[in-house]
C-alpha cells in the first residue's frame, strides 16, 4: 500500500480543510498520546484533526529512554495493573502494531546479596515474566556470577554476586510517534505540524474549537470540532489555563537525562539496569552506541528545551562506573539529551515517587485532557481519552480497534525481511543497509528505494552521519513532515545524539538535500544551517554548567524557530 507523502503540500492542505470543515475531534498535541488519539478516532471513523505546535515527538516522545517496558520497579510498588497493562502492549507492539519498529532487548539484572535478593527479586521477575502478553519474550534466567560476567566481561566483579537475565523491547520513539501521525493520516486524519493553539472557541460554555497559529505560514485559522481532546503532556496546565478551565489535575515535570557512549566502551552483550538512590540506572543498547539514564529531578524551567547539567552527566558517570571494569569520561560522550516526564501531581516530595498511570479529565463541555502514563501504554491512553471524549456525541461510535491496527510499515514486514538479500541484489545497496532500512521503515522502504532508483546519489551516506543515506534526509521532508534541519537530524533520524559532533557535519548536507523540496532559497538553506548549530553550541554550554539553572540560562542563548509556548 502507497502511503500519504505528508510533504509541504499535504500540510498546506490539511491546514485549509482544518479551516473549512467541521470535525468530530481535534486532537491538540503531536506526541506519541496525541498521535495515537488521532489513529483511535479516526480508525473509529470519526473526522479528525491533530495539530501540533512544533514538530512530531519533539518534547518528551522523542527523549525517553526509548524502551517498551512493563515496569519492573512498579511491581515493587504493587502496581500490578500497571504492569500487566504494559506488558500486553508490549505484546501487541512486538508482535502486532509495529514489529519493523519495536525488537527485543535482554537486560542483565545484577545482584548484590546471595541469597534474599535472587528470590526476591526472582519471584518479581518470574511474575514479570506470566503477566499479560509477557510470552511473546524469552523468560528470564539466573545466573551465577560468572555466568553475569560472560555475558557482561565489562563489569566490576566487586559490584555483584550474579544476576538475573531478561527481556524487555525498544523503540526509536520518535519515528515510532511520526509512524502513528503519518498512520492517522492514512486513515482520513488531517494532521499539521508547526501549527500552535492560541486559544479556543466556545460557544457558551461548551469548548467547539480551537484558534490556531500556522507558524510556517504566519496565519491563524480557527479549526471548529465538537470535541477537543488535548494530549500536551507537561504544557498540560498552560493548555487549561489557555482555556480558562478549572484546575482538576496539576502536572509535574520530572527531568530525565540521557548520555549516549559508542558500543566499544562497555563490553556488554546484553543491557544493564540497576537501582540507585535516587532513580534507575540503565545502560541500554542502540546500534553502535549505548544509552546511559536515567536521572529524576524535578524541573520548572525551560520545558520547550529543558537541559542537561554537569552536576546531571556527573551523576549518570558516577553511577555507571560503580558497575563497570574501565570507566567511563566525560570525553566519551557522543551525545546527551532531555527529557520531561508528565507526572500527575500528588503529596509526594520526590517526584520518582509520583503514579505514572495516567488520568482522563474533562474540565469543560467539549474538552478532554489526557496526562500522565508513560510511552508504552499510549495506545491504553489514547483509547480513554477518545472514550471520554465522544461518550456523548449521541450517534453510535465503534469501539477501539487499534489493538488490531497496525502502524504504517508493519504490513508484510515479516516476508521483506525473509527478502532482504533480494532487495539488497536489486537495489545494489549492502545487506546490511537494507536491513538499517526496513527496521526504520518496514515495508515503506519501497518508497526509499524508488527515489535511490531516480537518484542513485542517494544511496550513499550522509557525510559526517555514515550510518544514514542521503534519501533518508530526502523522504524526511517528501514524505515524513520534516520542515526545519533539526526535524531530520534529531528526531527523524538520531545524527544530533549519535554523532560526536551532534551532527555539525551533516548539517549542510542535510540542508541542501532536503532545501528543494521545502522550496528554500540559498538564504533560508544558511540560515537553518546556522540555527542548527547554534543550538548544538547552546547546548553544549549549558552541559558545563554547574546547575540547573546556569545550564537553562545557556540553552536560552540558542536562536529558536518560533516562540513556542503550548499546545
Amino acid at each position: 500500500m502507497q502511503s500519504i507523502p505528508l510533504g509541504p503540500a499535504h500540510r498546506l492542505a490539511a491546514l485549509q480543510q482544518m479551516a473549512d470543515e467541521e470535525f468530530d475531534v481535534l486532537i491538540v498535541g503531536g506526541g506519541v498520546v496525541g498521535a495515537g488519539a488521532a489513529l483511535d478516532a479516526a480508525s473509529r471513523g470519526l473526522s479528525v484533526a491533530l495539530v501540533e505546535a512544533r514538530d512530531w515527538a519533539a518534547g518528551t516522545s522523542s527523549r525517553s529512554s526509548k524502551l517498551i517496558h512493563g515496569g519492573l520497579r512498579y511491581l515493587e510498588q504493587r502496581d500490578f495493573g500497571l504492569v500487566r497493562e504494559a506488558l500486553t502492549e508490549r505484546s501487541l507492539l512486538l508482535n502486532r502494531i509495529a514489529p519493523h519498529l519495536v525488537r527485543p532487548v535482554p537486560f542483565l539484572l545484577p545482584l548484590r546479596h546471595r541469597v534474599w535478593e535472587r528470590a526476591y527479586i526472582g519471584a518479581g521477575v518470574l511474575l514479570y515474566d506470566t503477566m499479560g502478553g509477557a510470552r511473546a519474550l524469552p523468560r528470564h534466567r539466573h545466573l551465577t556470577k560468572s555466568a553475569a560476567l560472560r555475558q557482561g566481561p565489562g563489569l566490576n566483579p566487586d559490584a555483584m554476586v550474579g544476576a538475573i537475565q531478561y527481556y524487555d523491547a525498544q523503540v526509536d520513539d520518535a519515528r515510532f510517534t511520526m509512524a502513528l501521525a503519518r498512520t492517522a493520516a492514512q486513515h482520513g486524519a488531517q494532521v499539521a505540524t508547526r501549527a500552535r493553539v492560541t486559544g479556543f472557541l466556545r460557544d457558551g460554555g461548551r469548548v467547539t474549537g480551537a484558534v490556531v497559529h500556522d507558524l510556517e505560514g504566519d496565519r491563524s485559522i480557527e479549526i471548529r470540532a465538537r470535541r477537543v481532546i488535548c494530549a500536551t503532556g507537561v504544557w498540560t496546565d498552560d493548555v487549561r489555563e489557555l482555556a480558562n478551565a478549572p484546575a482538576t489535575v496539576t502536572v509535574r515535570a520530572s527531568k530525565g537525562v540521557h548520555l549516549v557512549v559508542p558500543r566499544d566502551r562497555i563490553e556488554l552483550k546484553a543491557g544493564l539496569i540497576a537501582r540507585t538512590e535516587k532513580s534507575v540506572l540503565f545502560i541500554i543498547p542502540w546500534g553502535r552506541h549505548w544509552l546511559i539514564g536515567t536521572t529524576d529531578t524535578a524541573w520548572d524551567l525551560d520545558r520547550n528545551h529543558p537541559a542537561a547539567s554537569r552536576a546531571d552527566i556527573e551523576y549518570l558517570l558516577e553511577h555507571v562506573n560503580a558497575v563497570l571494569n574501565v570507566p567511563l569520561t566525560p570525553d566519551d560522550i557522543e551525545g546527551v539529551y532531555v527529557g520531561l516526564r508528565p507526572l500527575v501531581s500528588g503529596t509526594a516530595d520526590e517526584t520518582a515517587k509520583l503514579s505514572r498511570e495516567h488520568i482522563v479529565t474533562s474540565p469543560a463541555p467539549g474538552l478532554t485532557f489526557v496526562t500522565g502514563g508513560k510511552f508504552t501504554t499510549y495506545r491504553v491512553m489514547a483509547k480513554d481519552a477518545v472514550d471520554a471524549a465522544v461518550a456523548d456525541l449521541g450517534a453510535d461510535v465503534p469501539a477501539s480497534v487499534t489493538d488490531q491496527v497496525t502502524v504504517l510499515g508493519a504490513e508484510r514486514f515479516a516476508a521483506l525481511r525473509n527478502e532482504r538479500r533480494r532487495l539488497a541484489q536489486r537495489s545494489g545497496l549492502n545487506p546490511a543497509r537494507v536491513e538499517h532500512l526496513l527496521y526504520r521503515y518496514g515495508s515503506c522502504i519501497h518508497e526509499l528505494l524508488e527515489l535511490i532508483d531516480a537518484d542513485r546519489t542517494l544511496a550513499e551516506p550522509i557525510a559526517g552521519a555514515s550510518d544514514y543515506l542521503r534519501v533518508e534526509a530526502v523522504y524526511a521532508a517528501s514524505h515524513e513532515g520534516a520542515l526545519h534541519v533539526e526535524d531530520v537530524l534529531n528526531r527523524r533520524t538520531r545524527i544530533a545524539i549519535e554523532e560526536t559532533d551532534r551532527g555539525i557535519e551533516a548539517a549542510c548536507e542535510v540542508a541542501d538535500l532536503i532545501a528543494p523540496i521545502l522550496g528554500w532559497t540559498p538564504q533560508t538553506t544558511h540560515q537553518e544551517v546556522e540555527r542548527y548549530l547554534g543550538q548544538v553550541q547552546a547546548e553544549r554550554e549549558a552541559e558545563s554548567r554547574s546547575d540547573d539553572s546556569a545550564a537553562d540560562e545557556a540553552r536560552r542563548a540558542a536562536p529558536d524557530l518560533f516562540d513556542v509556548v503550548v499546545g
